[in-house]
């Protein structure tokens, strides 16, 4: 009986945390820089204010935050965009293949 033991992520072990790549943490912790440093600048009276202020801390965690399928929603719209602006070309390589006359 020939059984074989393959981890089911094999990549986890090269990511901090086993979640983040070091582009993730860079990008999460300028977004929280820069929302603190506007919390210190601006120093928010009302709820919009507040709301402007934590809204780069907060777009850059959506951003790393993890879903099926793909590393994080920045891989997404990484995807996306390259799938849409890249030219597609795609080879035929089926059954017939080989009876096409050139």
């Amino acid at each position: 009986m020939n059984l074989f033991l393959i981890p089911a992520n094999t990549k986890s072990g090269k990511l901090i945390f086993s979640i983040f790549t070091p582009f993730d943490l860079i990008l999460v912790s300028s977004g929280l820089i820069v929302s603190v440093l506007s919390f210190v600048i601006f120093s928010p009276n009302g709820l919009g204010q507040l709301v402007l202020c934590l809204l780069p801390g907060l777009i850059c965690a959506l951003l790393v935050m993890p879903i099926p399928n793909y590393h994080n929603v920045y891989i997404v719209i990484k995807e996306l965009i390259e799938f849409f602006s890249k030219r597609r070309n795609y080879k035929w390589e089926g059954w017939c293949v080989k009876d096409e006359f050139k």
